[in-house]
């Protein structure tokens, strides 16, 4: 029984932080700095969890369908509170609430799942050890259970079920286990949860009008609004005008002028554009102004056909019939991938979103360039936007606006920058028009018509003082390029992102030479030394050093892996529940197998299973240091094989730790399973926010080589 309530903490672990993460994401405009920080949160509360129940003594077979029924409770309550934080805290609507109401929203929202399922463990675990198991032996049943939880999140990601669907699902496992787990608790308990089951269960039935109420609390004019594997998307519409939210970002808008003021200046560039290539912004109204260039065929590729489909019915005649000309194919396909097979063309628009996350960044890199040089025909034009200020750029802007223009002159010999509150960026292999006279000629041509584009406004575009001075600034900078590697753009993003609460951040710059680099890593190498000295002062101490090191590299492992799939493959919302199922297989492996070793082992053998286990973890660091570096391609099969012997060589050297030497289980199930959860909240906060965006995927692999070495002097 005790293996069961184990299975299922390890169940709904996963699937409850998907449901929180997803609603975040939403609530927080989809920064992804908070959604790191949730995630760190998460495990943080965890390891106070299970500190606060190590140091009460309660009944754990009453105080386990306690906590079960709490779980439930607070996770429904949790995504009630985080769609209605906004009005909560008084938000301008469309307007971020101040950084500490965010941050304290992330540390409210992830407080109860967190310290309860802490808590959980270690209640389910204790009786477990009881029985005469191992503490490792309870590991790898908890990440079995996630393992089937991160199947659950890949399926209901992949259906588009609505996540507050998804929280009342979590919440009826929680209340089978909390009914299970009740057999000593009084009557009045066990008909609290069977009366709360019967509730949610009956909430599912009107779940879409629910959702579709609590949705409204943020957007009064909603037309329809729905989960989908990249995101939610909600359209709202007043007067006529249709607005289109991507995670509560808005996309795009019916009544504005971007369309036009981005297609006609990329399509004047060419003399007869026949083939055009759309990678994004389908039903942003794109396809509508490029037909009005009569090209023979237009391809639009779109990533999200939820989006596509729900969009649809609201939009404009005019952009609606756009989309079904003869003209014009439709294909739901990742962009890059897409490049990969497609072919050439005279015309690429990159109406992708802005680098404001690791996953839009790759649609800006020097790799992305390059497979758009190779698909366009002798004189074809590459164009692509980036938000901009008209007048002013500030530091981190004009550091991000030259790693963007470095990156295109590595692809294309000719670039050229029209400003603006939106800047169009122009590249091409042969030389492009540097005065209004070709782009008005072939205007007047073709008979041109469209809202605030016209003569006028292209002469405007190519003779204020603004053209000349930045060009000159980005062929005279020293930009770094932007890489798949080295998501520069992702780091300048977040200190514009923070200069809005901060406003110095926005005349910071962050340049990292190698000399930064070497002095940093000898100071990590000296912390780590100091670290191993102070260990030795006590036993314990260097048992849980052990595996929060053993945490702390395996999370880093996990974030580089992960964004480097990102990169290549670019279905991670798709695939991302895959990803962690392999992750968590590979804990529940390792902790099982070692748990084997150690247990039948004799006592020559199992001296030697701590150095044979780093020696392999060393191993799979290195490799993955050079597939970084190297840049190899990888794909599904490749990134959940090395994600799953990440978490084997974690949860081997928690297996080890917890066993070798170890006479009372229940004594280390606390201080162990805190410094796993601890190592890892550090590491997916260093991670994903200092050492990625500041080093880059490469280094920061490589880097993970000295805590391995310092894991071989603690064992």
């Amino acid at each position: 029984m005790n293996s069961l309530f184990l299975f299922c903490i390890g169940l709904i672990s996963i699937l409850g932080q998907v449901v929180l993460l997803r609603e975040l994401n939403v609530a927080l405009y989809g920064v992804e700095l908070f959604y790191i920080l949730a995630l760190g949160m998460w495990l943080l509360w965890s390891a106070a969890g299970t500190w606060i129940g190590s140091r009460i003594n309660t009944d754990s077979s009453r105080t386990v369908s306690v906590l079960f029924l709490l779980w439930a409770v607070f996770l429904l309550l949790d995504v009630l509170f985080i769609r209605g934080s906004r009005v909560l805290f008084a938000g301008v609507p469309g307007a971020y609430l101040s950084f500490l109401q965010q941050f304290g929203i992330v540390i409210l929202a992830m407080l109860p799942p967190g310290l309860l399922l802490g808590w959980l463990f270690w209640e389910s675990a204790r009786q477990f050890c009881g029985r005469g198991k191992t503490l490792a032996a309870a590991y790898a049943v908890e990440c079995a259970g996630g393992v089937i939880g991160g199947l659950l999140a890949t399926v209901v990601l992949t259906w588009g079920i609505r996540n507050l669907a998804v929280a009342l699902v979590c919440g009826i496992f929680a209340l089978v286990a909390a009914a299970v787990s009740a057999e000593r608790r009084p009557r009045p308990f066990r008909f609290t949860v069977f009366v709360l089951s019967f509730i949610w269960l009956c909430l599912l039935w009107p779940v879409s009008a629910i959702d579709r109420g609590t949705t409204a609390w943020n957007h009064p004019d909603l037309l329809e609004s729905r989960d989908s594997a990249y995101g939610r998307v909600t359209v709202t519409g007043r007067s006529g005008q249709v607005a289109v939210y991507e995670n509560d970002v808005l996309s795009f808008e019916t009544e504005g002028t971007d369309a036009a003021a981005f297609v006609h200046p990329a399509a004047l560039q060419h003399p007869r554009p026949r083939s055009v290539l759309v990678l994004g912004g389908g039903p942003e109204g794109l396809v509508a102004e490029l037909i009005k260039h009569r090209p023979a065929q237009i391809t639009v590729v779109d990533l999200n056909p939820v989006l596509v489909g729900i969009v649809l019915p609201w939009l404009p005649p005019t952009i609606r019939d756009s989309l079904r000309d003869r003209t014009v194919r439709l294909v739901y396909a990742d962009p890059r991938q897409f490049l990969a097979r497609s072919g050439s063309c005279d015309l690429v628009l990159v109406g992708m979103p802005e680098p404001d996350s690791g996953q839009a960044n790759r649609f800006y890199t020097e790799e992305f360039f390059r497979q758009c040089a190779r698909r366009l025909n002798p004189g074809g034009v590459m164009a692509l936007r980036l938000r901009s200020a008209e007048n002013y750029w500030s530091p981190a802007l004009r550091e991000r606006m030259l790693s963007v223009h470095a990156a295109l002159s590595r692809a294309f010999p000719h670039v050229v920058f029209l400003p603006g509150t939106t800047n169009v960026i122009l590249a091409s292999a042969a030389p492009l028009p540097s005065s209004p006279a070709i782009p008005v000629d072939r205007w007047q041509e073709r008979g041109l018509t469209a809202c605030l584009v016209s003569p006028p406004y292209l002469r405007y575009l190519y003779t204020n003082d603004r053209f000349s001075e930045i060009n000159l600034l980005l062929r005279a900078g020293d930009g770094v390029p932007n890489s798949d590697t080295r998501p520069l753009c992702y780091r300048y993003t977040l200190l514009l992102w923070l200069s809005k609460f901060f406003p110095a951040l926005g005349n910071a710059t962050v340049h990292v030479s190698t000399r930064t680099i070497l002095l940093a890593s000898g100071l990590t190498c000296l912390g780590l030394v100091l670290l191993f000295l102070l260990s030795r002062l006590k036993e314990g101490l260097r048992r849980g050093l052990l595996v929060f090191t053993a945490a702390f590299i395996g999370m880093v492992q996990e974030t580089i892996l992960i964004l480097y799939y990102q990169v290549k493959q670019g279905v991670l919302y798709r695939d991302i529940g895959l990803l962690l199922m392999a992750f968590m297989a590979g804990l529940a492996l390792g902790a099982f197998l070692v748990n084997h070793w150690l247990v039948r082992g004799g006592s020559r053998a199992k001296r030697w299973r701590g150095p044979s286990i780093l020696a392999g973890f060393l191993l799979l660091t290195a490799g993955i240091a050079a597939l970084v570096g190297v840049s190899i391609p990888l794909g599904l099969t490749g990134a959940a094989l090395l994600l799953g012997a990440s978490g084997f060589f974690v949860a081997a050297v928690f297996a080890y730790a917890s066993i070798h030497g170890v006479r009372d289980q229940e004594h280390v199930i606390a201080p162990l399973y805190g410094a796993d959860l601890f190592g890892g909240c550090l590491a997916s906060l260093l991670a994903g926010l200092v050492l990625v965006p500041l080093l880059g995927l490469d280094i920061t692999a490589i880097l993970m080589v000295g805590p391995v070495l310092l894991a071989f002097l603690l064992a």
